[in-house]
């Protein structure tokens, strides 16, 4: 079991950075913008944590969209990404089988989704917004760890998980090992696109 909150902790405070003239820019993610991946990532806090409590979920999750965003969004997803830590520390949770996205999976192939979302995406959204993240290394390990897999199975990526690899030299670091095998250029800024 990895313990989530120290990801999603360093996920808050990235939301939490995020200002409202920041909403329109890019991001990593292709055809998202910030908004867009603000809103993704409440949508993930809160599909994960259904998966983690094997809670019944809609199979088609929506698109992400940054019209989606409530007053107060910063501190909602700080709430949901709390509950979303403390759901995946219920050993219950990486037990049996769960659904997430219309996809069956083992409670465990669930925790490690889970924690490739917030780990990347936390990057995702301090590049965006210019801000400065502490990723956790137990955390990165543990991305790593799952996009290896899905990398070795898919090599030209998950379209709706993460895109074709990106190269990198043999002896990156785990960081930007697992920024390049969940397709992203590990020198992407919001300027250089």
């Amino acid at each position: 079991m990895i313990d989530f909150a120290t990801a999603t902790t360093e996920l808050a405070r990235v939301v939490a950075g995020v200002r409202d003239d920041q909403l329109s820019l890019p991001t990593p993610c292709p055809g998202w913008d910030v908004a867009d991946l603000v809103d993704h990532v409440q949508g993930c806090a809160r599909g994960f944590t259904a998966a983690a409590r094997k809670q019944d979920l809609d199979d088609d999750p929506p698109e992400p969209d940054g019209t989606n965003l409530d007053a107060g969004w910063r501190e909602a997803i700080a709430a949901e990404l709390e509950t979303l830590a403390a759901a995946w520390r219920d050993g219950d949770a990486w037990e049996g089988r769960t659904r997430i996205a219309g996809v069956e999976q083992s409670g465990a192939e669930c925790a490690a989704t889970a924690l490739d979302e917030v780990v990347v995406h936390t990057w995702d959204l301090a590049r965006a917004t210019g801000q400065d993240c502490s990723l956790d290394p137990a955390a990165v390990a543990g991305a790593l760890a799952f996009a290896r897999a899905v990398s070795q199975q898919a090599p030209d990526g998950v379209p709706g998980l993460f895109g074709p690899a990106v190269e990198v030299p043999s002896d990156a670091d785990a960081e930007t090992a697992l920024l390049a095998l969940t397709g992203r250029d590990p020198g992407w800024s919001a300027t250089a696109g």
